[in-house]
């Protein structure tokens, strides 16, 4: 069986990775799952170049494996594209998202719906055995809410808004949020990549 080890201990997004990869014969692996332990520094400019640090330096732990890692973020408009990459760095490394996003309901308060617009990114790169390298890039469009709003998802879910729901992607069910979701179109088209190269 095809061993795929994804370079995250987000337990949240193994999660939502699992759901999404589902249909697939495969043994997927967190790192810590695979017990490997790396301190990675994640000092790319981009989305696409950071996922990649992370999915050549677990691959170098793990031969005869697919690594597979992914770099998201959160695009807020108004605040010229911020967080962005440091997304999860906002305000300071051990800050809880609660914080985090009341700090840009703060930024944003005041500001109408209309300049709210916001976007999740999601990259995600693999790493073959044989040195091949893939990446993929899918984004979510939305806006930023009002208020910290739903108990499901993590990070800044409770204050991102998508319009076919009207209502934060904290609200939504997993299969409502995967089926509309950065990561998930990201992941789907890996699955696609892969899928062309008979893995």
């Amino acid at each position: 069986m095809t061993k795929i080890i994804f370079a995250t201990g987000n337990a949240g997004k193994m999660r939502e990775i699992r759901d999404i990869m589902a249909d697939l014969d495969v043994e997927l692996l967190s790192m810590k799952e695979a017990g490997i332990k790396l301190d990675i520094v994640e000092d790319g400019k981009t989305f696409e170049e950071n996922a990649l640090i992370k999915a050549r330096a677990v691959s170098k732990e793990a031969p005869g494996a697919i690594v597979m890692a992914d770099d998201s973020g959160l695009e807020v408009d108004y605040l010229h594209k911020k967080p962005g990459i440091y997304s999860a760095r906002f305000i300071g490394e051990d800050i809880s998202y609660d914080i985090k996003n009341q700090a840009i309901l703060d930024l944003l308060a005041g500001v109408p719906k209309e300049k709210r617009t916001a976007r999740f990114v999601c990259s995600i790169a693999a790493v073959l055995p044989d040195g091949r390298e893939f990446v993929t890039r899918e984004t979510m469009e939305g806006y930023i809410g009002d208020k910290i709003a739903g108990e499901n998802g993590f990070g800044y879910d409770p204050i991102f808004c998508v319009e076919k729901y009207g209502c934060t992607t904290a609200e939504l069910s997993e299969e409502q949020k995967n089926e509309i979701s950065h990561r998930g179109k990201a992941l789907r088209a890996m699955k696609e990549k892969l899928a062309k190269e008979n893995l």
